[in-house]
């Protein structure tokens, strides 16, 4: 009896396993396709036009000229303008900056944040976890370090700034973006192989 409440239960969680990310992929696309189409549908009555999917064609062409706006010297001025102001109201400045960070580590071109993955022994010897290479100094005795950001699992926006000798380093032989995905999975989606010692 203790086995087959077992067998269900573990058949029951693959399935939820399976159908959970479906079932958010689908409600993510439903109210990013009912929002794109209530953006627009002021503009679209005034037309006079009702076709369907017009609406989410039309906020494309909006969210391209915004982007247009931001890469240039004025745009930029007006956006950081407005996004000091929003930075000062209480409680919003929290959501804003928490939601803008998570957003630009993955928009941002990771090439130009991070110049490798590599791993590190932290936080103490024998334990080995990643971390992203931000820049490069020397000391006075010439030895070379690496100034690295290591992120927490799973939201890699927060974590540590360290200064490691490279001698004390290890190439992950993986991307910047290949981190990140390992570091946001909680590692189910590192690679089978690793580097370490």
């Amino acid at each position: 009896m203790n086995s087959i409440t077992q067998n269900l239960k573990s058949k029951l969680f693959a399935g939820i396993a399976i159908l959970l990310p479906l079932y958010l992929t689908f409600i993510v696309i439903k109210i990013l396709f009912i929002s794109m189409e209530e953006i627009s549908e002021p503009l679209l009555n005034k037309l006079g036009l009702d076709i369907l999917g017009l609406g989410i064609i039309l906020t494309i062409i909006l969210i391209y000229i915004l982007g247009l706006l931001m890469t240039n010297f004025l745009g930029r001025k007006i956006f950081n303008l407005g996004e000091n102001i929003v930075k000062k109201v209480p409680i919003v400045n929290i959501i804003y900056t928490t939601l803008k960070q998570i957003t630009d580590t993955f928009t941002k071109d990771s090439n130009d944040t991070f110049k490798g993955a590599i791993y590190i022994q932290y936080p103490r010897r024998g334990l080995w976890t990643m971390a992203f290479i931000s820049g490069e100094s020397e000391s006075k005795e010439g030895i070379a370090y690496y100034h690295v950001f290591v992120p927490t699992t799973p939201n890699p926006t927060s974590g540590f700034f360290l200064v490691v000798p490279q001698s004390d380093s290890i190439a992950t032989d993986m991307s910047v973006e290949e981190g990140l995905k390992t570091i946001i999975s909680g590692g189910l989606l590192a690679p089978k192989k690793n580097p370490l010692p």
